[in-house]
């Protein structure tokens, strides 16, 4: 904890002016990136099945009696505005991400039977693959006869 606290003030406070209290540490959207990529400390997990009127602060109560949630994020759809129907969870430490799919997984949530797994890594684009772009080389004719 004291290590969260030094890096907490360290960088986030200083980049953005503020003093450190209790109530911004962890509603920063810093912190938890901080958390699952430097430290690897952070488990998320997957929640699919939730109810449309499911949104972010109600999944973080209904997931806080497990563990301390870092984040709660329910995915949205851009053109309705409404939810996709799942969401992710970010806990503290493994043992309580753990102890939430266990008592979580296949439980009723404001109506529907939410499921709950770990969170596969995102995929990363395949930017890198070759675009065939314009016609074929042209093939000699010698090669042909």
């Amino acid at each position: 904890m004291a290590a969260l606290r030094k890096l907490s003030k360290g960088f986030i406070f200083s980049s953005h002016l503020q003093k450190p209290n209790s109530t911004n540490l962890l509603s920063s959207p810093v912190l938890p990136a901080l958390l699952i990529s430097c430290r690897g400390i952070a488990s998320k997990l997957f929640v699919g099945g939730l109810s449309f009127y499911t949104n972010e602060q109600g999944l973080s109560e209904a997931f806080s009696q497990y563990g301390q949630v870092i984040e709660a994020k329910v995915v949205m759809d851009r053109v309705s505005d409404r939810s996709k129907g799942f969401g992710f969870v970010t806990y503290a430490s493994e043992d309580e991400a753990d102890k939430a799919i266990a008592e979580m997984d296949g439980k009723r949530l404001n109506g529907r039977v939410v499921f709950v797994d770990y969170a596969k890594p995102q995929r990363v684009p395949r930017s890198a693959s070759p675009i065939a772009r314009g016609p074929p080389n042209p093939v000699p004719i010698e090669e042909y006869v």
